[in-house]
């Protein structure tokens, strides 16, 4: 199979594993098809940061999927250490507001110009996918819907600093028409038809994803739980590629 760049640049995987070892065998297998490996808490929680060193000595990029929220220095600072400990994508939460957000981007910027590196992908995470709006409405108290929250939350990212934003796939349109077509959307809940929900509310396939204008699509036990894990990449690739030929007529 010939590797699309294009495609392979939109892929990221979700080290959703229990060990190293584990996490060191996906990304030997699948790092032709990966563009950016997602370290989130459940691994970094158990396991620190030896495979992010791994990953820098084999060259394979990786997001560190940390979801920063605190006072504006902190963010600041703790943005910079990621940087330096390799990671070209992170995230934070938009609710931590337009001062932290802008901190956060200099610590990182300053610290990828320190460190020799391009900039850094920054994002900002707007809902999560495990919330619906009924859980914003019942639980929270907020009585804007999902979509009019994320876009809200988007275009204040924006203005701050970030390259994009984390958003469910249904929402990807409508933050592109806010805030442009060059400001990302990295989309988890990403699920080939032929795979099994899990509990996440808010899924879509990656042909709808990409058809809705994501530019990065988060995918993890589709892949990771296969019993052919290089088949079923092969599988969204072409799913993703028939997307994008459909797209361009």
């Amino acid at each position: 199979m010939n590797i699309n760049p294009e495609i392979r640049e939109k892929i990221v995987l979700a080290l959703d594993v229990d060990t190293t070892e584990e996490a060191k065998k996906l990304i030997m297998e699948l790092k032709d098809y990966v563009g950016v490996f997602k370290i989130g808490l459940q691994f970094y929680t158990a396991n620190g940061t030896e495979v992010f060193d791994f990953m820098k000595e084999i060259g394979a990029e990786f997001f560190f999927d940390v979801k920063l929220m605190d006072i504006p220095n902190t963010v600041k600072k703790a943005s910079a250490n990621i940087i330096r400990s390799g990671a070209s994508f992170y995230n934070l939460h938009a609710l931590g507001g337009a001062e932290m957000m802008r901190q956060s981007a200099q610590g990182a910027n300053d610290a990828a110009k320190e460190t020799g590196k391009k900039p850094p992908v920054i994002l900002a995470v707007t809902v999560l996918t495990s919330i619906s709006d009924e859980v914003l409405h019942d639980e929270f108290k907020i009585s804007y819907s999902a979509m009019e929250y994320v876009t809200t939350l988007a275009k204040l990212a924006k203005d701050s600093g970030m390259t994009g934003v984390v958003a469910s796939a249904f929402e990807a349109r409508k933050i592109k028409e806010v805030c442009g077509k060059d400001f990302k959307v990295l989309c988890p809940g990403i699920r080939p038809q032929w795979s099994v929900k899990g509990d996440q509310k808010r899924l879509a396939t990656p042909s709808f994803a990409i058809k809705e204008g994501a530019d990065y699509l988060v995918i993890g036990r589709a892949v990771t739980a296969a019993e052919d894990r290089i088949g079923a990449m092969k599988k969204i690739y072409e799913e993703i590629e028939e997307a994008l030929k459909q797209d361009k007529e």
